[in-house]
């Protein structure tokens, strides 16, 4: 009886530890992935110009969610609809946070910005003052007069290249015209490229771009910065910020010397101003405040504008047929005029369906703001752990096959009669401003300045190759040294 007794214990001893493995591994279930090396887990396969790219190939053969680690940082990348949504709006919540890294931690001022801070009730705050004091439609609308002048003047501009049968670098051209009606409403003033300022003003915008996405030891491991400063990053961010900083203490001493104003009209600087005053908010507002949500403007307006523009005619000039459509929409929807009004935008239903198939193709930040998960999750029955880098791939998830007929071929058909749009609320496969808590609050303040200026320049001139190029030289690859993806060539073209 004792023998039995000491079996039956044995094999109950045996069945619990069996269960209790066969339990951990149900407890975690870890996305697929490929390998990495000890220490720096996946870092040395990463293409830091096309990880968008990259991240579509390991697609292929992990599926639309695998796990990668970055030295001791686990990371997720999603790059399917379905899986969006799940991120976006099932578990929003979850799925909220923002990675503090070193460059974003120093170019935000410590997190007192909107787009890059840890999601808190001061971030929710802050996203509240963009919606309902700077960005609201009434306040988009009251700078349309800006935007109309500046595209005035690069009409003049391209029509005086025109005349004198000059190339038309519109790669140089839409950053100018980008960044100097971002100025004028944020700051009240046109800063020229040829001027000190606004020549800092411009070289600005790539560096900033470039420091989001550095790669900083620190982040990884205690004494990283050792290598930080070793490598040459560390000086090249406090380079970045403190000329930065430097832009914009000049730019707020003007506003507050009234004399040095140059416009009537009350600009972002000046409602940031008069919100220091104000003591129904729950945190007060300080400098470094307006520093952090300048930074946030200022870094995203002009260069996705370029991006989306320049992406635009680059895929008009290598596709005559939807070229010819658009043109002949314009043409005959405004009839009469010089130059198309931003009221008459909502009658162009071709037109719209040019950019959204330019930002299905094309998305000016393929690889959205990263996310960092606030709890431990589950997508897809994979475990997703608390602090995890969740990666969302805009550019493969527009050129998935499930979702999309033909979707390496640009046809601006596709969107017509459908009513899905850039802001991901029809369907997740369109996600160019993200989504659910941390959804771009500037979506309708960068749609206007694109789709004005690109509008007026198809409307206004016919373009062609420069002589000597075909179809086929017309460069279509793209360099990410940032957030935002721009052209790799310059285009230049001849207009008419």
């Amino acid at each position: 009886m004792l023998v039995l007794l000491l079996l039956l214990a044995a094999l109950s001893i045996i069945f619990l530890v069996i269960l209790s493995k066969n339990g951990k591994k149900q407890r975690f279930r870890r996305p697929p992935g490929p390998k990495g090396l000890p220490l720096i887990g996946n870092l040395h396969q990463f293409e830091p110009l096309n990880t968008h790219v990259y991240y579509s190939k390991l697609g292929k053969t992990y599926g639309p969610i695998f796990a990668l680690r970055l030295m001791s940082k686990p990371m997720v990348v999603i790059q399917s609809a379905k899986l969006a949504q799940e991120v976006f709006q099932t578990q929003d919540k979850n799925f909220c946070n923002r990675p503090f890294t070193v460059g974003r931690k120093r170019l935000s001022y410590d997190g007192l910005d909107v787009a890059l801070s840890p999601y808190s009730d001061y971030s929710k705050e802050m996203k509240k003052i963009l919606i309902v004091h700077l960005l609201s439609s009434k306040k988009v609308n009251l700078f349309a007069s800006i935007r109309h002048d500046e595209v005035s003047r690069l009409i003049q501009e391209v029509s005086s290249l025109s005349s004198a049968s000059k190339v038309v670098n519109l790669s140089q051209l839409i950053l100018n015209y980008a960044s100097s009606t971002s100025s004028r409403i944020m700051f009240g003033k046109r800063y020229s490229d040829k001027e000190e300022l606004g020549s800092r003003y411009h070289s600005l915008l790539s560096e900033i771009q470039t420091m989001f996405a550095a790669f900083f030891y620190s982040d990884h491991f205690p004494l990283g910065g050792v290598l930080d400063k070793l490598s040459g990053q560390s000086s090249k961010l406090e380079k970045t910020f403190n000329g930065l900083d430097s832009v914009y203490e000049k730019i707020i001493n003007d506003h507050l010397n009234k004399n040095k104003l140059e416009s009537e009209q009350e600009d972002i600087v000046d409602v940031l101003l008069r919100l220091m005053n104000d003591t129904s908010f729950a945190y007060k507002l300080t400098m470094n405040h307006i520093k952090a949500i300048l930074m946030n403007l200022f870094s995203g307006g002009a260069n996705t504008t370029t991006a989306g523009v320049i992406w635009a005619l680059t895929e008009l000039i290598k596709n005559p047929v939807p070229m010819k459509k658009v043109q002949e929409e314009l043409r005959s929807t405004v009839q009469n005029k010089g130059f198309i009004l931003e009221g008459d935008l909502p009658k162009l239903e071709y037109f719209k369906a040019v950019v959204k198939e330019t930002c299905r193709l094309h998305p000016p930040s393929p690889l959205l703001i990263p996310r960092e998960t606030v709890c431990k999750s589950i997508i897809e029955g994979y475990d997703i752990l608390p602090n995890t880098i969740v990666i969302l791939n805009a550019w493969a998830i527009g050129r998935d096959p499930k979702y999309w007929k033909d979707p390496e071929i640009f046809m601006p058909e596709r969107f017509i009669g459908s009513s899905m749009d850039l802001k991901g609320k029809v369907a997740m496969s369109m996600i160019h401003f993200g989504g659910g808590r941390r959804m771009c609050p500037a979506a309708n303040f960068g749609l206007a300045s694109l789709e004005l200026v690109l509008a007026n320049l198809l409307y206004s001139f016919d373009w062609e190759l420069p002589d000597g190029l075909n179809m086929e030289d017309i460069d279509d690859t793209n360099v990410l040294p940032g957030l935002i993806m721009h052209k790799k060539q310059q285009l230049c073209l001849i207009a008419k």
